[in-house]
């Protein structure tokens, strides 16, 4: 879908083959403050954060892309309808996105989610959603793609963007 001739990766859509991969992700998905221990491997699969992975492609919403550099993933961002951190209804996708810690900085992550929305707006739907710790770095990016605050707890915002 997308090359960036100086960093040399193509954003393409995940492949059946490679949907274990989403729970790699998903734990690279997890904020870790500067000096915080970061939790087991394992936490992936509390039924909290397994309705990210779990039948993943089975259900209306259901979308993944990665960045794929030379045959190696090092980025996905992911949606789907489900109760989770950012869920604001049952017809909003909510979004997952991470990248492993040396491909991060570097836009990837920006482009990911552009490709995302864009997916989504052709797939008809009319807004996504995504819930992140209020002192991730990424909360920038996300502004920075049309996500807006709608809402917010003690530790993270609850965010939209309009499609």
């Amino acid at each position: 879908m997308l090359s960036d001739k100086r960093n040399k990766y193509v954003i393409r859509s995940l492949r059946k083959s490679e949907t274990e991969l989403l729970k790699d992700f998903l734990y690279e998905a997890i904020f870790i403050p500067e000096g915080v221990e970061p939790p087991a491997k394992d936490i992936v699969e509390k039924p909290e954060l397994r309705v990210y992975t779990d039948d993943f492609n089975s259900q209306k919403g259901d979308n993944c892309l990665v960045a794929d550099f030379g045959g190696k993933v090092v980025g996905a961002v992911w949606t789907r309808i489900m109760n989770d951190y950012g869920h604001v209804d049952d017809e909003t996708p909510s979004f997952a996105i991470s990248l492993y810690k040396e491909y991060r900085g570097q836009g990837i992550g920006s482009q990911l989610m552009v490709k995302m929305l864009e997916l989504l707006k052709w797939q008809g739907f009319e807004k996504a959603s995504l819930a992140v710790q209020k002192a991730n770095y990424a909360v920038k990016m996300y502004e920075n793609v049309g996500f807006k605050t709608v809402d917010e707890n003690a530790e993270e915002y609850i965010m939209v963007c309009e499609l």
